[in-house]
């Protein structure tokens, strides 16, 4: 069964994910979880946001910079560090996110782009276009997707 980005609703939906999702870094496995959250949005494959309590924090560390989403309020970034490997701002979230997003609270979200590999059930999945959006690709999900070259003003 396959989704288009194109009936997600906007303003955004958060839905419990059916599946396990987990993120690789470093040889290392960073987060495993058979209770994230997805955000779906007009345009952008989803993004999957993941409990803190499923995720290994010992690795994270807020970084520098904060980005301000009209939906879900202010975001904070995390760092990953590794074995001396490191990966800026790989992940964000939101600690006191508006209201209708209050579920993803405690949950972090990370680029495909800046991990070695998130998988979603036991497919990997491709990062979405751009160093802004941090939706995750699956065979599943069809476009075409906001955050590629030409695709701002949509």
């Amino acid at each position: 069964m396959s989704e288009s980005v194109w009936d997600y609703p906007r303003p955004p939906r958060v839905e419990i994910a059916k599946t396990r999702v987990r993120v690789r870094f470093a040889g290392r496995l960073i987060a495993d979880s058979g209770r994230a959250l997805r955000v779906l949005e007009t345009s952008h494959p989803p993004v999957y946001y993941i409990p803190q309590n499923d995720i290994r924090m010992e690795y994270l560390a807020p970084a520098a910079g904060r980005s301000f989403c009209e939906f879900k309020g202010q975001a904070v970034y995390w760092t990953l560090a590794v074995a001396g490997l490191s990966s800026e701002r790989a992940a964000w979230s939101y600690p006191a996110p508006a209201p209708p997003f209050a579920a993803i609270r405690d949950h972090l979200a990370f680029y495909a782009s800046r991990v070695d590999e998130c998988f979603v059930g036991e497919e990997r999945v491709q990062a979405q276009a751009g160093d802004f959006y941090g939706g995750w690709i699956t065979a599943g999900i069809e476009g075409p997707f906001k955050g590629g070259p030409g695709t701002a003003g949509w």
